[in-house]
């Protein structure tokens, strides 16, 4: 349009995806998105979320101003005030409760929100830190037990191979993978695309017949929630019984897998893990099983694609754990076509192995109070005295009293709506409400802005400057600022920086936000600053698919694992050394808590997972019109189940447990497996005035409790479903 420019940038608002987007803008104002419209094959297309970018930056729930409570905390009653005052009132906070309590008594609670790598979660860690300590949590939210997994298994995070690489696959296992709806990896339905196109074969595991199985599957496979590792176990069993698995390459490349066939085998406990066995465990006849193993171990190369989804689960390590076992025994990790299944959402902290990552273009500065040494007899990412965000609520309520490390007074909460994001929202409300102050630093008004003294208010990603790296692609995007930022919305780094001013700090930041956008690009070996700037993206260079482990694969002498051991630890003896039952040193399959055998299931019968949904990503975008209208919110449960509540699609229904009650409309659906319900993640907290939730927000339900390995328990909620 006549006086429209248009200014490239790259979405990366934590769905795995980091998109190209075409900004128009006239007189200062955003008129309309495009996304990527260059040649093939590296188009980097966006989805509706990052197209509805408008509705975020100019939505009614944008925060414009300062602000601070006027009201009781939870009321969401604020009045504006002077960045001086608010900024003010937050660093003379953090100085009392530190001088008063302790630092370990202010709670830093960040989440990623949009990526990059200048104005990141690193703020407030440099910024507390630098100001004389804090406490925060240790556990990944996204995928803890996939990390956890990957880090005992093969040394580092970086397993997954670039997207490409599936098509020189013969064979894909989407095992709780659904891209379709999640992204995971700009382009990763274009390539399942290309690969169904090319008669790849395609299976899908997953409770439900999820969009990706729909699209592009060959066959779908229902399976119980929490049950995967039974099945994979189950799998293994079938590869030793009919000598399936590749011996030569376990006895070169790992350790242990003699402990883990004696488990498989029965040897250990007397109890063969045949796919009679998994069978009613599972709820995948036997016949399934063994037919999916045989093609696993005989059609090379073969990608099994772990999803996080079964990770979410009370003991989701084993889940990971078990499939790259299988990866190993059927000589599918290091070579083309195949993949070492450690997740397949994957991000900057694991895929491609990127020179700078999230976060890495403000210095890291250690927590004076905090002990960076893992400590023994405890999962990875546990650092003293951080504590599991699941138990942050319970932290706050209980303090020292409660065995934890301090009586915590104070949150800043940054990039994260915390109250949403976390299992169990009536504590994590009630705790919430119990500190002395709170201050939260947010682009829009949320469920968790709610119950903020003071609210920052962060300006967007086409407001300001970052480089992002682009998940599992090889490729560098650059955020250009497209607009002013609207209202006072200020970067948060530019935030830290006025925050350290006041807090005496001189060393917080000394670069200019340019200064430090172009150190990020040399440490990335971007060559030519400027023309990354203009074209928004910078493409590695790379011969063919990135494959992770080739190099070990291919010349083990001189390539070892980043293991103790140089090889694949299907054995792990650091978790042996841990001598925790339901931590074992092999992957095992252990029923979870709230599964159907519980007793409880009595009362709730019915198993809710909490996938991530179309219009969302986690907790983001949840507010848009255009995203709403595209796909209404409701919790999925099969006709018989449905038939048996007296539930017509479209019937508001009440979804309730011990822990809370949420009310939603009903998508009754052949697409979910009997005995499952499903009810998608991130749809934002509205309680009413007796606590139940009038939002479908699923968070209400679930419970506040990690896997001993770290993981996040989404996925293990049992729920009863009535007709209102």
């Amino acid at each position: 349009m006549k006086g429209e420019t248009v200014v490239n940038t790259v979405c990366a608002s934590h769905c795995g995806g980091n998109c190209l987007l075409r900004v128009h803008v006239k007189d200062g104002v955003i008129t309309r998105v495009e996304t990527d419209n260059g040649p093939e094959p590296n188009q980097l297309r966006g989805c509706g979320r990052g197209r509805a970018l408008k509705q975020r930056v100019y939505g009614d729930n944008r925060i414009l101003y300062p602000m601070k409570r006027v009201g009781e905390r939870g009321e969401g009653k604020f009045e504006r005030i002077s960045w001086d005052e608010a900024l003010d009132k937050v660093a003379s906070e953090i100085t009392r409760i530190r001088d008063t309590y302790g630092s370990l008594s202010i709670l830093y609670l960040p989440m990623a929100g949009d990526l990059g790598t200048v104005h990141t979660v690193m703020t407030g860690h440099r910024l507390l830190a630098l100001a004389g300590g804090y406490s925060t949590w240790w556990g990944t939210t996204s995928f803890q037990g996939g990390i956890m997994s990957e880090y005992y298994t093969y040394g580092h995070f970086y397993c997954s191979n670039s997207r490409d690489n599936l098509l020189d696959s013969r064979l894909i296992i989407a095992w709780g993978w659904d891209p379709a709806k999640t992204i995971q990896g700009t382009n990763s339905t274009w390539v399942l695309a290309q690969a169904k196109e090319r008669g790849i074969r395609i299976v899908a595991l997953d409770p439900m017949y999820n969009d990706t199985a729909a699209a592009f599957a060959d066959e779908w496979i229902p399976i119980k929630p929490g049950t995967d590792t039974a099945m994979l176990v189950a799998m293994a069993y079938v590869m030793i019984e009919e000598n399936l698995h590749d011996q030569k390459f376990l006895d070169t490349y790992t350790v242990g897998f003699d402990k883990f066939r004696k488990y498989v085998m029965g040897e250990e406990d007397g109890v063969p893990k045949t796919p009679a066995w998994a069978s009613p465990i599972t709820g995948v006849p036997a016949e399934t099983i063994q037919r999916l193993a045989r093609e696993y171990a005989t059609t090379k190369p073969a990608a099994l694609m772990p999803g996080i989804g079964p990770g979410r689960t009370a003991f989701g390590e084993q889940f990971h754990r078990a499939a790259s076992t299988l990866a190993a025994m059927t000589g599918n990790i290091g070579i083309r076509g195949g993949d070492a299944a450690g997740r397949a959402w994957v991000s900057v902290v694991g895929g491609y192995p990127y020179k700078v990552h999230m976060g890495g273009g403000l210095q890291f500065k250690a927590n004076p109070m905090e002990d960076y040494k893992t400590a023994d007899g405890v999962p990875l990412g546990y650092v003293h005295p951080r504590v599991h965000y699941t138990k942050i609520a319970d932290a706050i309520l209980t303090g020292k009293a409660g065995g934890y490390p301090a009586d915590y007074k104070m949150a800043f909460i940054l990039n994260c709506n915390y109250i949403n994001a976390l299992p169990n929202t009536n504590k994590t409300v009630r705790a919430l409400k119990e500190l002395e102050f709170v201050a939260v630093a947010e682009q829009v008004t949320t469920a968790t802005t709610r119950y903020a003294d003071i609210i920052l208010p962060t300006s967007t990603y086409v407001e300001r400057e970052d480089i992002v790296p682009g998940a599992v692609n090889g490729y560098y995007g650059f955020q250009n600022k497209a607009i002013e930022p609207v209202g006072e919305s200020k970067p948060q780094n530019e935030i830290g920086k006025l925050l350290a001013e006041r807090l005496g700090i001189e060393d917080y930041d000394t670069m200019t936000e340019e200064e430090r956008l172009r150190w990020v690009a040399k440490k990335a070996q971007i060559p030519n600053y400027e023309e990354f700037k203009k074209k928004a993206i910078h493409w590695l260079d790379r011969e063919g698919p990135y494959v992770a482990f080739e190099k070990q694969i291919k010349d083990p002498e001189n390539n070892p694992f980043p293991t103790p051991s140089g090889k694949i630890e299907i054995f792990s003896q650091r978790l042996a050394d841990m001598n925790k039952p339901n931590l074992p040193p092999i992957p095992k399959y252990i029923e979870t808590w709230e599964s159907p055998n519980d007793p409880l299931a009595e009362t709730y019968p019915l198993q809710l997972v909490t996938p991530h949904d179309r219009r969302r990503s986690n907790a983001q975008f949840d507010a848009f019109p255009w995203l709403r209208e595209q796909s209404p919110h409701g919790v999925a449960l099969s006709t018989a189940d449905a038939r048996a509540r007296g539930i017509q699609h479209g019937d508001m229904v009440r979804v309730f447990n011990d822990r809370g009650e949420t009310q939603v409309p009903a998508n009754v659906t052949n697409r979910i497996m009997p005995g499952v319900a499903s009810l998608s993640e991130g749809a934002w907290y509205e309680p009413d005035e007796t606590g139940v939730d009038k939002a479908g927000h699923a968070n209400i339900l679930t419970k506040d409790e990690p896997s001993p390995g770290g993981a996040y328990a989404y996925n293990t909620v049992l729920v009863q479903i009535e007709k209102i």
